[in-house]
């Protein structure tokens, strides 16, 4: 299994680097994980970009030093602050029919457990109105987790978002975000592993949850920084 490490220079790179894993995956049969902290940002679905308030709420984003971005995989609005940590699993498949479950199942303990590591005792689910809401999310005083798939010939892509710490301006970006979007959403819903008293440090957040999405596979390490572009 390849383990990426690292965050490219800017955002439209590193977008980059997580959309060329599928293609990877997908050639070389090799599966991989990247688990790292994005730039600051405001990833919009494909449903927000066709709402008649979307131009509204990437002003909104802008004007709170957030750059607005339309990603490929996942369903609403989700907020990184610079703290917040994402993970991608690429996997390669034969039959793209087939699996889907079983892979959101296997992402989504792998990450609770991870949540467990860190004193956090999350638990499947998510409250009312959460951010980018999901069947596969992890709560615990607010939601801390959602976990998206994205499917291709060749190989899928589990991918998500875990709060770290900035719940309070998590909440206070997407809550007009969300209203500009006409898409329900509590501000009180949003948790973090600081909120839940867990280890908050985004290095060791990084470090324990790659840990249990790459488990007994043996590794090679790529850098980021090192990959041509």
């Amino acid at each position: 299994m390849r383990v990426l490490r690292g965050r490219a220079e800017t955002r439209d790179e590193d977008r980059t680097v997580t959309a060329t894993m599928l293609t990877e995956t997908a050639d070389s049969g090799e599966a991989a994980v990247r688990v790292w902290t994005p730039h600051r940002q405001i990833a919009f679905g494909r449903r927000d970009a066709r709402a008649d308030g979307f131009d509204v709420a990437k002003s909104v984003a802008e004007t709170c030093g957030l750059e607005p971005i339309e990603r490929s995989v996942g369903g609403r609005a989700v907020a990184y602050t610079g703290t917040t940590v994402a993970f991608a699993h690429t996997v390669p498949l034969a039959d793209m029919r087939r699996g889907m479950e079983e892979r959101y199942a296997e992402t989504t303990e792998a990450v609770q457990r991870a949540f467990w590591r860190l004193g956090v005792p999350a638990q499947r689910g998510e409250p009312p109105r959460s951010f980018c809401p999901g069947d596969y999310s992890l709560q615990w005083n607010g939601k801390l987790a959602g976990v998206a798939q994205r499917v291709r010939t060749g190989s899928a892509l589990v991918s998500g978002v875990v709060v770290v710490d900035g719940h309070d301006e998590i909440a206070s970006v997407l809550d007009p975000i969300y209203a500009a979007l006409d898409v329900p959403f509590d501000p009180g819903s949003v948790g973090s592993i600081a909120k839940a008293d867990g280890d908050a440090d985004p290095e060791f957040v990084i470090e324990t949850i790659e840990a249990l999405l790459v488990g007994d596979a043996e590794v090679t390490v790529e850098h980021v920084g090192d990959r041509e572009i």
